[in-house]
C-alpha cells in the first residue's frame, strides 16, 4: 500500500479515497490577519439567541433543529429514569444567528429569543416577556 507521501506525487495522481495530510501544522501556519481561520462566527453575527432555562421544558426541539449544533447539552435522567438531553447553554462560537431554534420552541413564552449581538445575556434575561 502506498504511503500518503507517495500518493501525493502530483495532484492528478491522488488516489480516490486517499486521506490528504496537512502540509503544515494548522496552529503555526502563517496567515494574513484577515484570514477566516482567525475569526469566530460571533464576529459577524448581528443577533444571537439567548436561552432562558426557567422557561425550557426540555423538548430538545432547538437542539435537534439547530443546523450548526451549537447547543450545549448534558445527559440527565428524567422522572421515569430514562436518559434525556438537557440544554445548558449555547456555544456562540458556532451559532450563526439563524433563529431556527426560536422558531421551533413550542412554549407559549419562548425559552429562546433573539437579541442584539452586543447585548449582555443577563440584560436580555431582564427584558424577557412576563407571563400575564
Amino acid at each position: 500500500m502506498a504511503t500518503p507521501k507517495e500518493m501525493l506525487t502530483t495532484w492528478d495522481e491522488v488516489q480516490f479515497g486517499a486521506v490528504l495530510p496537512a502540509f503544515e501544522d494548522p496552529e503555526h501556519k502563517k496567515r494574513s490577519k484577515f484570514h477566516s481561520y482567525n475569526y469566530t462566527v460571533a464576529d459577524w453575527r448581528v443577533e444571537k439567541p439567548v436561552f432562558n432555562r426557567e422557561l425550557c421544558i426540555d423538548c430538545d426541539f432547538c437542539w435537534v433543529s439547530c443546523p450548526d449544533s451549537c447547543f450545549l447539552v448534558e445527559e440527565v435522567l428524567n422522572k421515569r429514569g430514562k436518559k434525556q438531553a438537557k440544554i445548558v447553554g449555547i456555544n456562540y462560537n458556532l451559532c450563526k444567528g439563524c433563529a431556527v431554534c426560536v422558531e421551533v420552541c413550542p412554549t407559549p413564552i419562548k425559552s429562546l429569543l433573539m437579541f442584539p449581538e452586543y447585548m449582555d445575556n443577563e440584560e436580555a434575561l431582564k427584558q424577557w416577556p412576563k407571563k400575564d
